[in-house]
């Protein structure tokens, strides 16, 4: 039975003292049960994601949105060993990080706690149910998720099966609760529910991270889209430039840390980019250059205004040259959106300039854009990427899913 959104809050704040109390011992072994039922329950969730695949194909849904949309073994297996991971993290939650005594006598500290109630609301990424609850539920969270109807067959099952683990370990299984109703009005009005909500986290494309910023009442924890780019530097190695590129824009298409935008030094594109444009059309990837990009590929595409600043998720990468670090910079920081970008040089002083001046949340010399994730940076998973500057940036995992209170000791103290 589908849960109204009162109900949902009124049975959020019931678990939310439970799940501040909760040992660490208990939170690990809870998420390791969990892990264990999902893999047991491999083949339900497989079938009840294709439910929504079939229906995804049968509306036309890019097929970007389908890559992310899918759930095979091995994803589901990755899936429970980000749970087994975050189990086998420190937990952050009552951590001191400061303690000193003030001339009167008190004792005075910070520690580490819970956000409280965390409603996160992402579209047809399944595999973010796993990740949110685990990181929500290690830091004493609750959670409460809004998926895209695209996902609904797929999050059902998901919550489910984490929902049974949690019963069987005793665990009050309102520490995830997955609203059902796919009405738009219902995700507006989630917007506005500071009543049980303490934060917000919007995941997935641009207008409906733009329409959680620009709509909720509850504090927003921002995660951006990914107009990434590569540049490739004068002193680039060649192969390297074509292996990272490849990888960074062919390997998953449909993610945020995918490679959309290249870059390229004049005094090396005559002999970059022919590699590189061979190797991308291997898997029949569209280039779209500027004029200097044309004179050296002459078969591909034009690009516009339009293309510096678009983040594809598709078989389609931008292609601009410039004459210095210095306008690769200037390029990159005007048209991207604050998530990973990369550099390809042998030259130290470029790669400090560019890790000093580019305006991301990752950026990387001599690497893929692609390990811009919580798995691959060691978090076992990821809440999202944050783009924005306050409270979190970059991939968020336990302690970004915290925050503070102070902590007085006093023996009779008062102010004069």
């Amino acid at each position: 039975m589908k849960r109204t959104l009162d109900e949902i809050g009124m049975y959020a704040m019931a678990a939310k003292p439970h799940m501040q109390l909760l040992g660490t011992t208990k939170k690990n072994q809870a998420l390791e049960a969990v892990a264990n039922a999902l893999n047991e329950k491999a083949d339900y969730l497989i079938a009840e994601n294709e439910k929504d695949m079939q229906a995804g194909k049968e509306a036309g849904m890019h097929q970007g949105l389908l890559d992310r949309l899918l759930l095979t073994k091995d994803r589901i297996a990755q899936m429970a060993e980000g749970l087994i991971q975050i189990a086998g993290l420190e937990d952050p939650i009552g951590e001191v990080l400061s303690m000193k005594k003030r001339p009167n006598g008190l004792l005075i500290g910070q520690k580490r706690v819970p956000l409280g109630v965390v409603g996160i609301i992402y579209e047809s990424r399944p595999n973010v149910t796993a990740d949110a609850f685990g990181l929500c539920f290690k830091t004493g969270n609750v959670v409460v998720l809004k998926g895209g109807s695209d996902a609904m067959h797929s999050n059902i099952a998901i919550v489910k099966v984490i929902r049974e683990a949690l019963r069987a370990c005793k665990v009050d299984e309102d520490a995830i609760q997955l609203i059902e109703d796919t009405d738009r009005a219902v995700t507006t009005a989630l917007m506005k529910r500071k009543d049980f909500l303490d934060v917000l986290i919007p995941r997935g494309g641009a207008g409906l991270i733009r329409a959680v910023v620009e709509n909720s009442t509850v504090p927003v924890i921002e995660t951006g889209t990914g107009n990434c780019h590569i540049y490739v530097d004068e002193s680039a190695d060649l192969d390297m430039a074509v292996n990272i590129i490849f990888n960074a824009k062919t390997q998953r298409i449909g993610v945020c840390n995918a490679c959309e935008s290249l870059v390229i030094h004049k005094d090396i594109i005559e002999e970059a980019l022919p590699a590189i444009a061979k190797a991308l059309r291997e898997k029949h990837c569209e280039l779209r250059g500027d004029e200097a990009a044309l004179e050296v590929v002459p078969d591909m595409k034009k690009a516009t205004e339009e293309d510096w600043g678009t983040e594809y998720l598709d078989l389609i990468a931008s292609v601009r040259t410039v004459a210095s670090v210095d306008e690769a910079i200037e390029h990159i920081n005007r048209y991207n959106t604050g998530h990973s970008e990369a550099i390809v040089t042998k030259d130290y002083a470029n790669a400090r300039k560019f890790l000093d001046e580019v305006d991301a949340a990752a950026v990387y010399v001599n690497a893929s854009t692609r390990f811009t994730d919580g798995f691959e940076f060691g978090f076992g998973a990821e809440i999202g990427i944050s783009t924005q500057k306050l409270h979190a940036r970059g991939p968020m995992g336990l302690k970004e899913l915290t925050t503070t209170k102070y902590v007085i000791y006093g023996d009779g103290q008062i102010r004069e």
